[in-house]
């Protein structure tokens, strides 16, 4: 049976404690990062869109971090937007900068009418590097 290990980044266990989840989940080789939020350490939501949906994927790359990964082992990847549309250019650009060529991630994008007070989301999976 493989066993499981919670995954937390050292300075931004607010969140976490409050809304009772774990950050990331390792099983075997694989990480399964919970969505990731532009918070800031307090909890509270970055108030400008496009600086949330950067402070999101630093949250994300700082649980990859945790695990001994980096974005260049993420597989999977999904978002969640409140209003994707008009927020997928700022998305595209953080998302570039994380992930700036191929191999791509797979990515599925999914419009959602509630995040908790938050606009954007990102959730990953990743494949941990041998001997970490």
């Amino acid at each position: 049976m493989t066993r499981t290990e919670a995954i937390f980044p050292a300075d931004r266990l607010a969140i976490y404690e409050r809304d009772r989840y774990s950050a990331a989940i390792r099983s075997g080789d694989l990480l399964f990062v919970s969505g990731q939020v532009g918070s800031r350490v307090d909890g509270s939501p970055e108030p400008d869109f496009a600086e949330q949906v950067e402070q999101a994927f630093q949250n994300l790359e700082a649980v990859l971090k945790a695990a001994g990964c980096t974005f260049a082992d993420v597989v999977d990847v999904t978002s969640f937007h409140t209003d994707p549309e008009s927020q997928f250019d700022a998305v595209l650009r953080a998302k570039d900068n994380a992930f700036p060529h191929a191999p791509y991630p797979a990515w599925t994008a999914i419009g959602v009418n509630w995040l908790n007070g938050f606009d954007f989301e990102i959730k990953a999976t990743a494949r941990i590097p041998a001997g970490r």
